[in-house]
């Protein structure tokens, strides 16, 4: 089965098909860096993680080039440096810092590349400067503004017609506009904010050139996938595609574009507006990262997610039961055959079908806790199936012992190993009454034993 991926621009689901097997290219919008990102900032970066994983199986590791980048120049990050009364990148480096920390803890691998707007200035001018050579673009005022009349397919990303987008976005009414629609490249700094030098006066460029700039900088022009939040076709992903169009000549821009759906907070859609933003740092504090990456993947891609504390606790325990069945069959090493089987695969070659493949770890999870008490001779090649699936969607990658254990310091597991052992031998002696005193100082301790076929286990109980 080929993987199939749905493209805004089609409007329908497509068989993916790069320009050039040996290097796949795929950018993901990513953090403006002024503040922790929310947790629905954290789903684009767990879907497209994903996909990234599904690139580098079905097309090697070194062949698979991904960029995300940062946005570290804005008003927001102005106003937080000017607040605070430092310079901006000490505000960009520790929010950043940050957001790649939060990312990781949700099992997402690095980007091949994480371009900074800063540190793409000069190719941001130089864009813009061939723009103006195209007669696509125009200064006036000590601004640079793309003129939207000079690119006939803007808004078929969207599928709004121009008056329809005019209405709909916050467009800035200015005398030097050549059209209303038209956006800007490159403005003036304000007074004490950070400035570059450029052939139209110092200043700092607009947010959508940054993205094509940083694009054609790091993968070339066209790149085979095009990834963001819903939220972003227009605007932002509307004005990218213009730009890259218009700059070079170029026959496409990005030959698929994938967008992601919101993430609402139980019935309405997150925002700082109405208070309802939950901050995926403070969240990680007290849910493992792998628990809430389960979460974030339980809806498809495309259709809203709605959070909730029921969603996420459902997530902690379906992962509990899968590192519960790896933990009984620790004993077992994993064998059986080398790539990972289509058939297990087609649900995320099905346009990233992740609650179908959650579906299919959890069967497979069946199928090997039912061979390990059968000592069925299978079990090695079920939990090689089991484990090559949930490396692709991010899944089961710490040790079992580690993930139910992970609410326990050093003195505390020293403790409770002793008593496990204790209540182990005083078993062993029949002494059933100590054995369940011992049981029940470890559940003083807040601690389940587990009892198996390979010994006795034990777990941190979530507290109350």
């Amino acid at each position: 089965m080929a993987l199939k991926l749905y493209d805004t621009m089609a409007r329908a689901k497509r068989d993916f098909v790069p320009s050039d097997p040996r290097r796949v290219t795929m950018y993901v919008c990513g953090p403006t860096v002024y503040n922790y990102s929310h947790i629905g900032n954290f789903r684009p970066v767990v879907v497209f993680d994903v996909l990234f994983r599904l690139l580098r199986r079905l097309y090697g590791e070194d062949a698979v080039r991904y960029a995300a980048n940062v946005t570290d120049v804005d008003d927001k990050i102005n106003a937080k440096a000017a607040e605070e009364g430092v310079p901006i990148t000490a505000i960009t480096d520790r929010y950043l810092a940050a957001y790649n920390g939060d990312a990781a803890a949700l099992g997402a691998l690095p980007p091949t590349a994480q371009p900074r707007a800063t540190q793409t200035m000069a190719a941001i001018i130089e864009m813009i400067g061939r723009l103006v050579h195209n007669n696509a673009a125009y200064a006036a005022e000590g601004h640079v503004l793309f003129n939207t009349q000079s690119f006939s397919d803007y808004g078929k990303l969207s599928g709004r017609p121009l008056d329809e987008m005019i209405a709909g976005a916050r467009v800035e009414v200015a005398p030097y506009k050549q059209h209303p629609a038209d956006f800007v490249l490159w403005k003036p700094s304000k007074p004490g904010e950070p400035e570059w030098e450029s052939p139209w006066g110092p200043g700092r460029p607009g947010w959508h050139i940054e993205c094509t700039a940083m694009i054609e900088q790091e993968l070339g022009l066209p790149i085979d996938i095009h990834g963001g939040g819903i939220d972003l076709v227009f605007p932002h992903h509307e004005n990218e595609l213009a730009q890259g169009m218009c700059e070079g000549h170029h026959e496409s821009y990005a030959r698929y574009w994938l967008h992601n759906g919101f993430l609402n907070m139980g019935d309405e859609k997150m925002s700082k507006s109405l208070g309802n933003v939950t901050l995926a740092h403070d969240l990680l504090k007290q849910q493992p990262g792998e628990a809430i990456r389960w979460a974030l993947l339980g809806a498809h891609y495309r259709q809203p997610l709605a959070w909730t504390e029921e969603a996420l606790a459902q997530a902690r325990n379906s992962l509990d039961h899968l590192y519960g069945v790896l933990g009984r069959a620790r004993h077992i090493q994993a064998a059986g055959g080398g790539a990972l089987l289509e058939d297990q695969l087609e649900p995320l070659l099905d346009d990233l079908n992740t609650p179908a493949a959650m579906a299919l770890i959890k069967k497979l999870a069946t199928d090997l806790d039912t061979a390990v008490r059968k000592t069925a001779a299978e079990a090695p090649a079920i939990k090689h199936d089991l484990m090559a699936l949930a490396e692709v969607m991010g899944f089961l990658q710490a040790d079992p012992q580690v993930w139910f254990q992970g609410g326990a310091d050093e003195g505390l597991k020293a403790r409770i190993d002793g008593l496990i052992a204790a209540r182990d031998a005083a078993r062993a002696g029949k002494d059933w009454a100590e054995a369940d005193r011992i049981r029940a100082e470890l559940t003083a301790l807040n601690v389940e034993v587990m009892d198996g076929p390979a010994g006795a286990t034990w777990r941190m109980k979530e507290q109350a």
